[in-house]
């Protein structure tokens, strides 16, 4: 599969916070717009996973990329699903052809790791390569409240140049359903991203 110009290739972390519909729904916006991505499910994102929605996805990588393109019809070059040690991934380094990473939602472990560069596991290192090489990191907190650390992880993090889109919905587009504000995270993450999308209208139109 060759994809087209206007295609990008995107890191999608989903952490072990509460939110993951967000990230989920993200995925599927992609994939259907035969995006690339780079897929990394944390072991506290399965859980929660299993927690949140009524969905099986499957620990194991492989079954997990294969269900994931069958459920929404993607190529299976289209989707990597990296583990969270699989330090020989591309995206572990600078020199890969990634355009941009989003966290999502981003837990305040996960956050306070990148803000230092622990570079522990691959959602880290991934993060931190993104950084380095001055390419787009979005990051969608999901926590209330912040305290002092999460602030000043999060405002270090701005001033490094990450996107901190915290995952509070509008509503003024008055939304009916669980699913509409959902989506309504989901375009703001998208509009960050460059790549166009139909979920939600921009302001005024």
């Amino acid at each position: 599969m060759t994809l087209d110009s206007d295609k990008k290739t995107i890191v999608l972390a989903i952490s072990g916070a509460s939110g993951v519909q967000y990230g989920i729904r993200l995925l599927e916006q992609l994939l259907t717009h035969e995006h690339k991505v780079y897929l990394l499910v944390t072991r506290a994102a399965h859980v929660v996973i299993s927690m949140e929605t009524e969905l099986a996805w499957p620990a194991n990588n492989h079954e997990l990329h294969d269900q994931l393109c069958k459920r929404y019809g993607a190529d299976e070059h289209q989707l990597k699903v990296c583990g969270e040690s699989e330090w020989a991934s591309p995206i572990a380094s600078g020199s890969s052809a990634v355009d941009a990473m989003v966290v999502c939602p981003c837990s305040m472990g996960s956050l306070s790791s990148i803000a230092v560069g622990a570079s522990v596991n691959l959602l880290e290192r991934a993060a931190d390569v993104i950084l380095k090489e001055r390419k787009k990191l979005v990051l969608v907190p999901r926590e209330t409240p912040f305290s002092d650390i999460h602030l000043e992880n999060m405002l270090k993090l701005s001033r490094m140049g990450a996107v901190i889109l915290s995952a509070n919905p509008g509503f003024y587009n008055k939304p009916q359903t669980v699913e509409d504000i959902v989506d309504f995270m989901v375009a703001r993450i998208l509009d960050h991203l460059d790549i166009k999308q139909s979920l939600q209208p921009k302001w005024g139109e």
